[in-house]
């Protein structure tokens, strides 16, 4: 194993150690971006692909995913959020549950995911809010499932992001260019019809 790639500490255990570190009544969502530091905007996003998938999730997830995006491109070292969302305080019990739930499936992606083909942080950072900021409209279009695609990519970006991997993460810039591709032929045949009309 390369030494870079030794080095590199699991997305679960980073979330099995914010756990024990967790005050032991309530926490708030600007405490967890705190403790996540650069691993962070992955979090985000990855919660936010999930809720995409959701029936009824990505229109909402569609104008909030700009907000974190832009900021990666700007290379903030974090996510901010406003102060009445950053001060929000949640259950420390209800936080628990969410997490080892979470970090029992990462633990089996984390197989297959590992840093490989790493690249400049900063500079992944700007490529994966870019690519992110291009497929935050396309969770909006309203065609029925359309948004799955786009979310399961912002999920693959996440997890290259967290995981350091940049064969993940060439698969996912691929796979967004193929659902832009797909929005962009689905936006024109659109168009076609209502011309035909």
């Amino acid at each position: 194993m390369a030494p870079d790639a030794a080095s590199h500490v699991p997305t679960s255990i980073v979330l099995e150690n914010l756990l024990r570190k967790a005050p032991s009544d309530h926490v708030t969502l600007a405490w967890l971006l705190g403790e996540l530091r650069e691993r962070s905007f992955g979090f985000v996003m990855l919660v936010m692909a999930l809720v995409a998938l959701i029936p009824g999730g990505s229109t909402f997830v569609g104008f909030l995913l700009a907000y974190p995006a832009i900021q990666m491109i700007m290379a903030r070292p974090g996510p901010t959020l406003p102060e009445f969302i950053a001060r929000r305080r949640v259950s420390t019990a209800r936080i628990a549950a969410v997490v080892r739930r979470t970090t029992a499936v990462l633990k089996r992606i984390e197989r297959f995911i590992r840093p490989r083909w790493r690249t400049p942080f900063e500079a992944t950072k700007r490529v994966v809010g870019v690519v992110v900021l291009l497929l935050a409209p396309t969770l909006i279009w309203p065609f029925p499932f359309s948004h799955i695609i786009p979310a399961l990519v912002v999920g693959m970006l996440s997890l290259a992001y967290l995981e350091e991997d940049g064969v993940l993460l060439c698969l996912a810039l691929g796979a967004a260019l193929l659902s832009l591709a797909i929005t962009a032929a689905t936006v024109w045949a659109g168009i076609r019809v209502v011309d035909l009309l």
